[in-house]
């Protein structure tokens, strides 16, 4: 039936949804959105990097990695009061969700309760709160969960195949790990790639295949295009993605995760708003609203209700629950 939650998909199944004609893509996939999400609701999250460059990780598509010169300065931690002045502002802006990025291998012990009372002072704000630090181990994670973390970003960027090609100083498997000690930790997992780093089509697929074939989906999956920037090794493999290719992963994922929110993240700027309009047909239902996200531009909030007031579209109410309800 449209919509069954299945953790068993293969690279053939996948594949041969992938490859359908457009039409037939587009249909399948708003019906399988129409049973899970109101198909004219999109979710709002704003994005604030608490702690920027610097980073150990050699990620090739990262401006915040230390080990290449993009020009990003290394900061320290944000202070608390700092982080919830821009969690006002977000939500001023319309954002439901608010997400704090670390550029961090993994956060240390002593940065633990600094980042314990951001989540806390975030919630108490009345937004949704989602962290992206690196990895965490079980104790940490314990840890975001008994101050309220409603959400964990740990992306896997690519295909398991492909993964080594973009990053050799953790693997897809350390990725997995954190993915997994967030869901057994009872936060709620965001989790998704990225597109346009030189990877094969087929790379794409089997990164959602295997977000679709883990214990549980992802509560959110964003799908971000990769921005040009100077000096990381994966400039040079880069292609831009072709609008129809993204309409097609964005239809996927939502076919292959059907209660999963799917979120259009980085890269957005670059999309016309006929681009962006597809992928919400196609089952994307959440973006990233303010001008910046960690590092890269973000289109102005004026431009997204613009947007979304043509097409007849609506910010959705934000839901205390993972589970979303289904659209009668």
């Amino acid at each position: 039936m449209a919509g069954d939650i299945r953790n068993d998909w293969s690279m053939a199944q996948a594949k041969a949804i992938h490859d359908l004609p457009f039409p037939e893509l587009l249909h399948q996939a708003q019906t399988v959105h129409r049973t899970h999400f109101d198909p004219s609701a999109i979710e709002t999250a704003s994005l604030l990097s608490i702690k920027t460059g610097g980073c150990p990780e050699d990620c090739g598509y990262c401006s915040q990695s230390a080990h290449y010169d993009t020009g990003v300065k290394a900061t320290k931690l944000m202070k608390t009061d700092e982080v919830l002045s821009a969690a006002r502002r977000a939500k001023a802006s319309g954002a439901q969700r608010f997400c704090m990025g670390a550029a961090w291998r993994s956060p240390k012990d002593r940065d633990m309760d600094a980042l314990c009372e951001m989540v806390r002072g975030v919630s108490d704000l009345g937004l949704e709160t989602c962290m992206t630090l690196g990895m965490l181990s079980p104790q940490q994670v314990e840890k975001l969960k008994a101050a309220g973390l409603d959400f964990y970003n740990h992306n896997i960027d690519t295909s398991p195949d492909y993964y080594q090609e973009i990053a050799t100083t953790r693997t897809m498997e350390d990725r997995l790990d954190t993915v997994e000690n967030v869901r057994k930790g009872g936060i709620r997992v965001c989790c998704g790639g990225i597109l346009g780093m030189g990877e094969a089509e087929a790379d794409r697929i089997a990164m959602l295949v295997t977000l679709a074939t883990l214990p549980a989906h992802p509560d959110s999956v964003p799908i971000n295009l990769w921005n040009e920037i100077d000096g990381v090794p994966v400039q040079k493999n880069a292609e831009p993605v072709d609008p129809f290719a993204l309409v097609r992963v964005v239809a996927l994922a939502r076919i292959l995760m059907p209660a999963s929110v799917v979120r259009l993240s980085a890269g957005r700027t670059g999309m016309s708003d006929a681009w962006q309009a597809l992928c919400f047909l196609a089952g994307a239902n959440s973006i990233f609203v303010g001008d910046q996200l960690l590092t890269t531009d973000n289109p102005a909030a004026w431009r997204d209700q613009d947007l979304l007031a043509r097409l007849g579209m609506h910010v959705a109410p934000a839901k205390p629950s993972a589970e979303p309800a289904p659209v009668a």
